[in-house]
């Protein structure tokens, strides 16, 4: 089984993750599996950087425009794995 992967890196996510939402949510017909990573703490703490790990279906051109369309966020770096 192949897997296509997209990690997303969000630097800054107080005034990124709105963004990145609304274009995870308009994509969500190749979202597969979906994990979203931050520090927390047992104080109540957030960190403000976080990762996004999207498992995705469809093919080459669509991780593609999904990846160049996050990246166009401020803050957010985005790297496709195939494997």
């Amino acid at each position: 089984m192949a897997y296509n992967l997209l990690l997303v890196k969000i630097a800054h996510r107080s005034s990124a993750a709105s963004e990145v939402q609304r274009i995870l949510t308009e994509s969500g017909r190749i979202i597969r599996t979906r994990l979203g990573l931050h520090e927390t703490s047992s104080e109540g703490y957030c960190a403000e950087d976080g990762l996004v790990i999207l498992e995705l279906r469809g093919g080459e051109e669509d991780t593609r425009t999904l990846a160049e369309t996050l990246s166009r966020i401020p803050g957010v770096t985005v790297h496709a794995v195939h494997m």
